[in-house]
Protein backbone atom coordinates (compact mmCIF):
# COMPACT_ATOMS: atom_id res chain seq x y z
CA UNK A 1 0.00 0.00 0.00
CA UNK A 2 1.86 3.12 -1.02
CA UNK A 3 1.08 6.74 0.50
CA UNK A 4 1.68 10.21 -1.25
CA UNK A 5 2.01 12.78 0.73
CA UNK A 6 4.20 14.84 -0.92
CA UNK A 7 4.64 14.89 -4.87
CA UNK A 8 7.84 16.47 -5.35
CA UNK A 9 7.43 16.89 -9.17
CA UNK A 10 9.34 19.69 -11.10
CA UNK A 11 7.22 22.77 -11.55
CA UNK A 12 4.82 22.63 -9.14
CA UNK A 13 2.44 25.64 -8.98
CA UNK A 14 0.85 25.30 -6.02
CA UNK A 15 0.45 23.16 -2.36
CA UNK A 16 -2.73 23.30 -1.07
CA UNK A 17 -3.82 21.29 2.23
CA UNK A 18 -4.32 18.22 0.01
CA UNK A 19 -4.04 18.86 -3.38
CA UNK A 20 -0.85 19.80 -5.22
CA UNK A 21 -1.34 21.46 -8.67
CA UNK A 22 1.30 21.48 -11.35
CA UNK A 23 0.98 24.05 -14.55
CA UNK A 24 0.59 21.75 -17.77
CA UNK A 25 0.50 24.54 -20.23
CA UNK A 26 -1.74 25.44 -22.86
CA UNK A 27 -5.01 26.74 -20.27
CA UNK A 28 -4.41 22.89 -18.45
CA UNK A 29 -3.62 21.76 -14.87
CA UNK A 30 -2.04 18.86 -12.93
CA UNK A 31 -4.05 18.02 -9.51
CA UNK A 32 -3.18 15.41 -7.15
CA UNK A 33 -4.91 14.51 -4.31
CA UNK A 34 -2.24 13.27 -2.02
CA UNK A 35 -3.14 11.16 1.15
CA UNK A 36 -2.52 14.66 3.36
CA UNK A 37 -5.22 15.06 5.86
CA UNK A 38 -6.33 17.92 7.35
CA UNK A 39 -9.26 18.84 9.85
CA UNK A 40 -10.12 22.16 11.55
CA UNK A 41 -8.18 23.96 8.71
CA UNK A 42 -5.14 22.51 9.83
CA UNK A 43 -2.89 19.59 8.21
CA UNK A 44 -2.27 16.78 10.14
CA UNK A 45 1.00 15.31 10.86
CA UNK A 46 -0.18 11.69 10.00
CA UNK A 47 -1.28 10.27 5.90
CA UNK A 48 -4.45 8.53 5.79
CA UNK A 49 -2.64 5.31 3.34
CA UNK A 50 -5.07 5.40 0.01
CA UNK A 51 -6.88 8.23 0.55
CA UNK A 52 -5.86 10.63 -2.34
CA UNK A 53 -7.04 7.58 -4.96
CA UNK A 54 -10.00 7.97 -3.25
CA UNK A 55 -10.80 11.30 -3.91
CA UNK A 56 -9.39 11.72 -7.14
CA UNK A 57 -11.70 8.89 -8.00
CA UNK A 58 -14.60 10.13 -6.40
CA UNK A 59 -14.44 13.52 -7.74
CA UNK A 60 -14.08 12.06 -11.05
CA UNK A 61 -17.56 10.31 -10.43
CA UNK A 62 -19.44 12.92 -9.49
CA UNK A 63 -18.03 15.94 -11.85
CA UNK A 64 -19.44 13.36 -14.51
CA UNK A 65 -22.40 13.04 -12.70
CA UNK A 66 -23.24 16.45 -12.49
CA UNK A 67 -22.24 18.44 -16.24
CA UNK A 68 -25.45 18.14 -17.14
CA UNK A 69 -26.30 20.84 -13.62
CA UNK A 70 -23.27 22.70 -14.43
CA UNK A 71 -19.91 22.33 -16.35
CA UNK A 72 -16.40 21.87 -14.34
CA UNK A 73 -13.18 21.60 -15.04
CA UNK A 74 -12.50 17.71 -15.59
CA UNK A 75 -10.64 17.33 -19.16
CA UNK A 76 -8.90 13.79 -18.14
CA UNK A 77 -8.95 11.27 -15.42
CA UNK A 78 -5.45 9.23 -15.54
CA UNK A 79 -6.52 6.46 -13.72
CA UNK A 80 -9.47 5.15 -16.30
CA UNK A 81 -6.84 4.77 -18.60
CA UNK A 82 -4.27 2.98 -17.12
CA UNK A 83 -1.80 5.63 -17.02
CA UNK A 84 2.03 4.30 -16.06
CA UNK A 85 1.08 1.27 -18.15
CA UNK A 86 2.23 0.83 -22.10
CA UNK A 87 -1.76 1.81 -22.59
CA UNK A 88 -1.56 4.67 -20.50
CA UNK A 89 1.18 6.14 -22.52
CA UNK A 90 -0.28 5.51 -25.87
CA UNK A 91 -3.68 7.53 -24.51
CA UNK A 92 -1.72 9.92 -23.07
CA UNK A 93 0.41 10.60 -26.57
CA UNK A 94 -2.51 10.35 -28.87
CA UNK A 95 -4.92 13.30 -26.70
CA UNK A 96 -4.03 15.93 -29.31
CA UNK A 97 -5.46 19.05 -26.96
CA UNK A 98 -2.12 18.04 -25.16
CA UNK A 99 1.06 19.76 -25.76
CA UNK A 100 4.00 17.79 -26.48
CA UNK A 101 5.66 19.16 -23.23
CA UNK A 102 2.31 18.22 -21.41
CA UNK A 103 2.53 14.66 -22.80
CA UNK A 104 6.09 14.07 -21.65
CA UNK A 105 5.16 15.40 -18.63
CA UNK A 106 2.32 12.84 -18.15
CA UNK A 107 3.97 9.90 -19.66
CA UNK A 108 6.60 9.90 -16.99
CA UNK A 109 4.21 10.46 -13.91
CA UNK A 110 4.82 7.64 -11.23
CA UNK A 111 1.78 5.54 -10.96
CA UNK A 112 0.72 6.22 -7.16
CA UNK A 113 0.76 9.39 -7.98
CA UNK A 114 -1.07 8.82 -11.51
CA UNK A 115 -3.73 7.17 -9.49
CA UNK A 116 -4.37 10.47 -7.68
CA UNK A 117 -4.53 13.03 -10.46
CA UNK A 118 -6.56 14.96 -12.60
CA UNK A 119 -6.03 16.92 -15.80
CA UNK A 120 -8.22 20.13 -15.18
CA UNK A 121 -8.82 23.22 -17.22
CA UNK A 122 -7.28 26.49 -15.77
CA UNK A 123 -9.93 28.76 -13.93
CA UNK A 124 -9.87 31.82 -11.90
CA UNK A 125 -11.27 30.84 -8.72
CA UNK A 126 -13.83 32.43 -7.01
CA UNK A 127 -12.33 32.80 -3.30
CA UNK A 128 -15.67 31.51 -1.53
CA UNK A 129 -16.29 27.73 -0.09
CA UNK A 130 -19.88 26.98 -1.11
CA UNK A 131 -21.35 25.06 1.82
CA UNK A 132 -24.44 24.10 1.20
CA UNK A 133 -26.15 21.73 4.40
CA UNK A 134 -29.50 19.60 4.53
CA UNK A 135 -28.89 18.35 8.28
CA UNK A 136 -28.50 20.01 11.32
CA UNK A 137 -24.52 19.14 11.93
CA UNK A 138 -21.12 20.01 13.03
CA UNK A 139 -20.61 23.30 13.77
CA UNK A 140 -24.23 24.46 12.19
CA UNK A 141 -25.09 22.18 15.52
CA UNK A 142 -22.84 24.25 18.15
CA UNK A 143 -24.02 27.45 16.39
CA UNK A 144 -27.61 25.80 17.12
CA UNK A 145 -27.21 24.62 20.60
CA UNK A 146 -25.90 28.45 21.76
CA UNK A 147 -28.49 30.96 19.50
CA UNK A 148 -31.16 29.03 17.48
CA UNK A 149 -29.51 29.84 14.40
CA UNK A 150 -27.14 28.72 11.72
CA UNK A 151 -24.71 31.21 10.58
CA UNK A 152 -27.14 33.74 11.99
CA UNK A 153 -30.22 32.20 9.64
CA UNK A 154 -33.21 31.86 12.69
CA UNK A 155 -34.41 28.24 12.76
CA UNK A 156 -37.70 26.50 14.70
CA UNK A 157 -37.32 25.86 18.23
CA UNK A 158 -36.29 22.46 18.93
CA UNK A 159 -34.44 20.61 16.32
CA UNK A 160 -32.33 17.98 17.61
CA UNK A 161 -28.40 17.25 16.23
CA UNK A 162 -28.75 15.47 13.02
CA UNK A 163 -32.41 16.49 11.99
CA UNK A 164 -32.96 17.35 8.14
CA UNK A 165 -34.13 21.15 7.30
CA UNK A 166 -36.77 21.71 5.26
CA UNK A 167 -35.11 22.92 3.03
CA UNK A 168 -31.37 22.96 2.16
CA UNK A 169 -28.89 25.76 3.67
CA UNK A 170 -26.52 27.94 1.67
CA UNK A 171 -23.54 29.03 4.45
CA UNK A 172 -20.57 30.28 2.22
CA UNK A 173 -17.38 30.98 3.92
CA UNK A 174 -14.26 32.72 2.90
CA UNK A 175 -11.80 30.27 1.42
CA UNK A 176 -8.38 30.97 3.56
CA UNK A 177 -5.00 29.54 2.42
CA UNK A 178 -3.47 30.02 5.79
CA UNK A 179 -5.87 29.65 9.06
CA UNK A 180 -9.43 29.08 9.62
CA UNK A 181 -12.39 29.36 6.91
CA UNK A 182 -14.47 32.23 8.15
CA UNK A 183 -18.74 31.86 7.79
CA UNK A 184 -19.94 34.84 4.89
CA UNK A 185 -23.36 36.69 5.43
CA UNK A 186 -25.12 37.10 1.90
CA UNK A 187 -24.41 40.69 2.17
CA UNK A 188 -20.70 40.07 2.12
CA UNK A 189 -20.96 37.67 -0.64
CA UNK A 190 -22.72 40.01 -2.77
CA UNK A 191 -19.41 42.68 -2.10
CA UNK A 192 -17.22 40.26 -2.52
CA UNK A 193 -18.26 39.11 -5.99
CA UNK A 194 -21.70 40.69 -7.42
CA UNK A 195 -25.27 40.00 -6.57
CA UNK A 196 -25.43 38.03 -9.93
CA UNK A 197 -22.69 35.95 -9.36
CA UNK A 198 -23.88 35.48 -5.59
CA UNK A 199 -27.23 34.36 -6.89
CA UNK A 200 -25.75 31.68 -10.02
CA UNK A 201 -23.01 30.51 -6.92
CA UNK A 202 -26.23 29.79 -4.33
CA UNK A 203 -28.46 28.26 -7.18
CA UNK A 204 -25.78 25.56 -8.53
CA UNK A 205 -24.67 24.81 -5.12
CA UNK A 206 -27.39 23.98 -4.38
CA UNK A 207 -29.19 22.31 -7.09
CA UNK A 208 -26.03 20.08 -7.49
CA UNK A 209 -26.30 19.38 -3.47
CA UNK A 210 -30.30 18.21 -4.39
CA UNK A 211 -29.51 16.01 -7.58
CA UNK A 212 -26.86 13.98 -5.25
CA UNK A 213 -28.38 13.42 -2.77
CA UNK A 214 -30.87 12.06 -4.17
CA UNK A 215 -28.69 9.57 -5.53
CA UNK A 216 -26.91 9.11 -2.47
CA UNK A 217 -30.32 7.72 -0.85
CA UNK A 218 -31.00 5.27 -3.08
CA UNK A 219 -26.95 4.17 -2.29
CA UNK A 220 -27.85 3.66 1.11
CA UNK A 221 -25.87 7.11 1.96
CA UNK A 222 -27.16 10.60 2.91
CA UNK A 223 -25.33 13.74 2.03
CA UNK A 224 -25.53 15.61 5.54
CA UNK A 225 -23.88 18.90 4.01
CA UNK A 226 -21.19 19.42 1.74
CA UNK A 227 -18.53 22.17 0.48
CA UNK A 228 -17.72 23.25 -2.83
CA UNK A 229 -15.81 25.35 -4.97
CA UNK A 230 -16.11 27.28 -8.65
CA UNK A 231 -14.35 29.02 -10.80
CA UNK A 232 -14.50 31.07 -14.08
CA UNK A 233 -13.73 30.19 -17.47
CA UNK A 234 -14.23 32.73 -20.14
CA UNK A 235 -16.79 34.30 -18.09
CA UNK A 236 -18.60 31.09 -17.42
CA UNK A 237 -19.01 29.37 -14.03
CA UNK A 238 -17.70 25.45 -13.83
CA UNK A 239 -16.89 23.24 -10.84
CA UNK A 240 -13.47 23.20 -9.64
CA UNK A 241 -11.23 21.54 -7.20
CA UNK A 242 -13.10 18.19 -5.76
CA UNK A 243 -16.24 17.49 -5.55
CA UNK A 244 -18.59 15.63 -2.81
CA UNK A 245 -15.21 13.24 -1.24
CA UNK A 246 -15.28 12.48 2.02
CA UNK A 247 -12.95 15.03 2.92
CA UNK A 248 -15.46 17.95 1.37
CA UNK A 249 -18.57 15.89 2.52
CA UNK A 250 -20.34 14.85 6.03
CA UNK A 251 -21.34 11.31 4.67
CA UNK A 252 -23.79 9.29 6.59
CA UNK A 253 -24.97 5.75 7.17
CA UNK A 254 -28.86 6.19 5.46
CA UNK A 255 -29.74 3.20 7.19
CA UNK A 256 -28.37 4.43 10.54
CA UNK A 257 -29.88 7.50 10.66
CA UNK A 258 -31.39 8.47 14.32
CA UNK A 259 -31.35 12.34 14.61
CA UNK A 260 -30.57 13.14 18.41
CA UNK A 261 -27.05 12.06 18.62
CA UNK A 262 -23.81 11.72 16.54
CA UNK A 263 -24.58 9.45 13.33
CA UNK A 264 -22.39 5.97 11.65
CA UNK A 265 -20.55 7.80 8.98
CA UNK A 266 -18.17 7.76 5.88
CA UNK A 267 -15.88 10.61 6.04
CA UNK A 268 -13.72 11.84 8.53
CA UNK A 269 -15.29 12.59 11.06
CA UNK A 270 -13.53 10.11 13.15
CA UNK A 271 -10.26 12.02 12.92
CA UNK A 272 -12.48 14.67 13.63
CA UNK A 273 -13.93 13.16 17.17
CA UNK A 274 -10.43 11.64 18.26
CA UNK A 275 -9.17 15.33 17.64
CA UNK A 276 -11.71 17.04 19.54
CA UNK A 277 -11.21 14.35 22.44
CA UNK A 278 -7.05 14.60 22.69
CA UNK A 279 -7.40 17.98 23.94
CA UNK A 280 -5.84 19.51 21.39
CA UNK A 281 -7.01 23.42 20.94
CA UNK A 282 -7.46 22.86 16.91
CA UNK A 283 -4.16 25.40 16.11
CA UNK A 284 -1.22 24.28 14.76
CA UNK A 285 1.10 22.14 15.10
CA UNK A 286 -1.52 19.26 15.32
CA UNK A 287 -0.80 15.93 16.84
CA UNK A 288 0.12 12.68 14.92
CA UNK A 289 -3.04 10.24 14.25
CA UNK A 290 -2.80 6.71 16.17
CA UNK A 291 -2.78 3.61 13.80
CA UNK A 292 -5.80 2.79 14.46
CA UNK A 293 -8.00 6.08 14.05
CA UNK A 294 -5.48 6.12 10.67
CA UNK A 295 -6.76 2.49 9.65
CA UNK A 296 -10.53 2.87 10.42
CA UNK A 297 -10.35 6.72 8.42
CA UNK A 298 -8.79 4.56 5.83
CA UNK A 299 -11.67 2.09 5.56
CA UNK A 300 -14.15 4.53 5.79
CA UNK A 301 -13.07 6.87 3.17
CA UNK A 302 -12.98 2.99 0.93
CA UNK A 303 -16.39 1.85 2.31
CA UNK A 304 -17.99 5.18 0.88
CA UNK A 305 -16.58 4.76 -2.62
CA UNK A 306 -17.68 1.38 -3.02
CA UNK A 307 -21.43 2.39 -2.03
CA UNK A 308 -22.00 5.16 -4.11
CA UNK A 309 -20.45 3.67 -7.38
CA UNK A 310 -20.57 0.51 -6.64
CA UNK A 311 -17.19 -0.37 -7.47
CA UNK A 312 -14.46 -1.70 -4.74
CA UNK A 313 -10.89 1.14 -4.89
CA UNK A 314 -8.05 -0.44 -6.56
CA UNK A 315 -5.95 1.13 -3.65
CA UNK A 316 -2.31 2.09 -4.72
Amino acid sequence: MTTVQETNLPGLLHRGKVRDTYDLGDGLLLMVATDRVSAFDVVLPTPIPSKGVALAALSAFWFRRTVQIIPNHLLYYPADEGLGTVSGAEWILGKSGLSEAAKDFLVKLPKPIAKRAMVVRRAQRVNVECVVRGYLAGSAWAEYQRSGTVQGIALPKGLREGDQFPQPLFTPTTKAEQGHDLPMTNQQLVQMVGRPLADELERKTVAVYQETQVYARTRGIIIADTKMEFGLVNGQLILIDELLTSDSSRFWDAGGWAPGKGQPNFDKQFVRDWLLQSGWDREPPAPALPKDVVEKTRRRYLEAYRLLTGQALHEG
